[in-house]
């Protein structure tokens, strides 16, 4: 077939291919496919669908969720200098590469594997996410997402997707009930897909923490997301063999001032734990000195230190108590600690 032969209403080696049954008009023009030709086999009653402005879906009946998916980012990437959006070739065997577009909100979320969102074909409209300054219109089948600052996609099932945080935001901006939104978040950080700050930043920066009802379920998230962590370290002390210490105090100076709470303690060896859980829709920043102040103060006074992230205690549980048992046996090589009162938090 030469450049100028059109292509036949059912061509059955594209019916093998979902990328090649889901085209651009620009795509079909390249095939020598005139507007006209389009729209005479895209009437009702013809043998092509339009799907979308300008694409088109290359037989008559329903498309499947993945063709669904491709011609919402056949629709939303940027289109090359030649004015023909990404396409499969033989250098690109997998098909198109999808410049700028991305797939986010519910339906990411399904492809990441979320059990609490919709399937794909139950979805009336997808979630594409594209730099702000895209002149793109949201359309019946697709609702367009803009961001300043586009996150690195992640490749589902050969798709761009947006990260599970951001996906996560995008979904509950179109969500009004509280007990939906509780229910993402809880599975976005149970499941392990992310961790409860990385899903708070997020929400924050799509300026979503001024709705009562997303400020009550990141409570609850985050409430969720330091029991995680705090089990965790609990195994952590009885799997591997470190002495038992006292949970959850607060530390003072006789006579004087609070020195900071401590997820536990090791008395006589000055040891301490500290999980970090910094909630995002605080100043990071300061939040972050707050700790390094606490840290550097309790360390003058002869008290070790060691700062463990809810994501080290998931994925290097056993590197992390290796880090806890060092501490504790180079107690015996450190000057005396201070004395200080140790209180239930």
């Amino acid at each position: 077939m030469n450049h100028n032969t059109p292509l036949s209403p059912r061509p059955l080696h594209y019916l093998n291919d979902v990328r090649r049954r889901v085209l651009t008009a620009a795509q079909l023009r390249k095939h020598g496919i005139s507007t006209a030709e389009l729209n005479e086999q895209c009437r009702p009653g013809g043998p092509w669908r339009q799907l979308l402005p300008g694409v088109v879906l290359l037989y008559s009946g329903l498309p499947t969720s993945e063709e669904r998916l491709h011609a919402a980012l056949l629709y939303a990437a940027r289109v090359s200098g030649s004015g023909v959006p990404p396409q499969p070739s033989a250098e690109e065997p997998h098909g198109p590469v999808y410049t700028e577009a991305m797939i986010t909100g519910l339906a990411a979320l399904t492809l990441h594997g979320f059990t609490s969102t919709p399937p794909l074909p139950s979805l009336e409209r997808l979630d594409v996410l594209v730099p702000r300054a895209r002149r793109l219109r949201s359309t019946d089948a697709v609702r367009i997402v803009r961001t300043p600052i586009m996150p690195v996609p992640q490749q589902v099932t050969g798709l761009p997707v947006a990260p599970v945080a951001r996906a996560v935001a995008d979904a509950v901006a179109d969500i009004s009930e509280a007990g939906a939104v509780r229910l993402l978040l809880s599975e976005a950080v149970r499941a392990g897909h992310c961790e409860p700050t990385a899903v708070v930043r997020e929400l924050s920066r799509a300026r979503l923490l001024g709705r009562p009802h997303v400020v009550d379920a990141v409570d609850s998230l985050l409430a969720e997301g330091r029991a995680l962590a705090e089990d965790h370290l609990y195994r952590m002390v009885r799997e591997y063999g470190l002495p038992d210490p006292v949970w959850n105090v607060d530390l003072r100076l006789p006579g004087g001032p609070h020195l900071g709470d401590l997820d536990a303690y090791w008395p006589e060896e000055a040891v301490a734990v500290e999980l970090d859980t910094r909630a995002a829709r605080q100043d990071e920043d300061a939040l972050w000195s707050e700790y390094a102040r606490k840290r550097e103060y309790l360390e003058r006074l002869g008290i070790t230190v060691v700062h463990i992230s809810p994501r080290k205690l998931r994925e290097s549980l056993e590197q992390q108590a290796t880090v806890v048992r060092t501490a504790l046996m180079a107690a015996g090589d450190r000057p005396p600690a201070a004395h200080v009162i140790v209180l239930p938090r």
